[in-house]
């Protein structure tokens, strides 16, 4: 896929993957195998029919291929741009045996964005419903069960804290990965289903989950918002200023505009040598806008090799492009102060792997009498993300031992018709399992609701349930009646 050229992308948000030529797409879905056993469809979070949609790709029926997607996916678009397939359905791709693998997400990427050009969205029949759904969180899980219950039929309405939809999509994501306006036509879509979006409404503060399912009439809520709070190393000097965390910095600049000061009256300032880390995805992210908003040298310094990083290889790649400096191995201990409570840099120490941790990467181990220091005079911190604590705080919502919400396998939660899925339950993961969450949830929350689930098979009568009026119990449901 063409890519914009380091130099020039570096100083400015434009998106640094160009997208597919349609003659580049027909000539990479002409790769796929469609193998019988579908090992891609395995290795999707969600189940989509990859060799179905690469198939109408090839037969040059771009709406059939979007057909195809939206059955399971409700973001083509984005989930194209920022899902790691690499580790998912890529990863076991059976071309990816002997060649490089097929790139499923350039091609669902190509997909959705026709779909986008063109004003395609498909909008089933929907008999209305006499319920009400309450969503809180716009992000991926949030978007996904919003789209379900409204195709079920159920008034459903989105509450944000933030003053625009989208969630992480739009605040932890810049332009150059994800533009806002793709973000915006998915959200568009979600609308023309019948979901209403309420922003500038922080749940917990406002009111509560209780208050959602008594006095404000909702029939059942999901709760979808995430896990933003940040994580500080804790070490001497974290209070000074010219430290931050990842979130705060990409919030400021992705939703609060602050990229376009002073258009925008949200204020950024970026040192000259700006010292990130960590090196997640996020971490590439904040490094690659302190990059484009000034910063004349900007360092990752991560404890692990470059083998361990989390991030996407292709985001490795794109910011040592753009002049990123690495420095493997090396762990901060404290932030160093330049007399005037700001930042002039860190004392750090060399590290070196020893033997694997729970999570199978070997674990850092300090190399003695290594240390050094390291002038910078701007620290972001990118080492991960907790549960917000609002929810815990003010509902009596159960808790496990991170903070994060208690599920059942079917993500309902200790407050009856309340459901929760993504960040907030699991921890940090992809937009791709939050959306799959989202959905599992609101299979949930329509059989608490006794609605059928057009997706489920109807059970075959064994003849031995419980029966009311004739009908299997278990295939209770409502109709409407008219009296005379």
């Amino acid at each position: 896929m063409r890519e914009l050229d380091p130099g020039v992308r570096a100083r400015n948000f434009e998106e640094v993957a160009c997208g597919y030529h349609p003659d580049d797409a027909m000539r990479e879905s002409q790769r796929c195998l469609m193998c019988p056993d579908q090992p891609c469809v395995a290795g999707c979070p969600v189940g989509i029919d990859i060799p179905g949609f690469i198939k109408k790709i090839n037969e040059k029926d771009l709406r059939g291929a979007y057909d195809i997607l939206t059955e399971t996916s409700l973001l083509p678009a984005i989930c194209g741009r920022v899902c790691p397939q690499e580790n998912q359905c890529e990863g076991v791709c059976t071309v990816g045996g002997s060649l490089e693998p097929v790139a499923i997400g350039r091609l669902e990427r190509f997909v959705g964005d026709a779909a986008i050009k063109a004003g395609w969205v498909n909008i089933p029949y929907i008999q209305a419903k006499p319920f009400k759904v309450g969503i809180v969180g716009s992000g991926p899980a949030g978007m996904a069960c919003a789209a379900d219950m409204a195709k079920a039929g159920c008034a459903v309405t989105v509450f944000e804290a933030f003053h625009q939809p989208g969630g992480v999509l739009k605040y932890g994501i810049p332009d150059f990965r994800l533009p806002n306006a793709v973000i915006d036509a998915e959200i568009e879509n979600l609308r023309k289903l019948g979901v209403t979006f309420e922003c500038n409404t922080l749940v917990g503060r406002l009111f509560t989950l209780e208050q959602m399912v008594s006095e404000m009439g909702f029939d059942t809520v999901f709760v979808g918002v995430g896990a933003g709070y940040p994580t500080m190393l804790g070490i001497p000097g974290d209070s000074l200023n010219g430290v931050l965390s990842a979130n705060e910095l990409l919030t400021r600049c992705n939703l609060m505009r602050a990229k376009e000061f002073p258009n925008f009256d949200t204020p950024q300032p970026i040192g000259k040598r700006v010292a990130v880390v960590g090196a997640g995805n996020t971490a590439m992210d904040a490094m690659r806008v302190c990059l484009r908003l000034g910063a004349e040298k900007v360092y990752c310094i991560y404890r692990r090799s470059r083998k361990e990083a989390p991030a996407r290889a292709e985001e490795v790649h794109h910011a040592e492009q753009e002049g990123v400096e690495y420095h493997w191995q090396t762990h901060p201990i404290a932030i160093l102060d330049d007399g005037h409570g700001n930042v002039r840099g860190m004392r750090c120490v060399r590290m070196e792997l020893g033997e694997p941790d729970d999570s199978g990467r070997r674990r850092p181990v300090i190399l003695p009498n290594s240390e050094f220091d390291f002038e910078a005079d701007l620290i972001v911190y990118a080492i991960g993300t907790n549960a917000n604590p609002i929810m815990g705080q003010t509902s009596r919502i159960a808790l496990n031992k991170w903070g994060y919400i208690q599920t059942d396998p079917g993500l309902a939660t200790s407050i009856a018709g309340v459901f929760a899925g993504g960040d907030i339950v699991t921890g940090a993961a992809t937009v791709i399992e939050a959306m799959g969450a989202g959905r599992r949830a609101a299979a949930s929350m329509k059989a608490y609701l006794g609605i059928r689930d057009a997706d489920r098979p109807y059970r075959p009568f064994s003849g031995d349930g419980d029966k009311l009026f004739g009908i299997d119990i278990r295939e209770r449901n409502f109709a409407r009646v008219r009296i005379a």
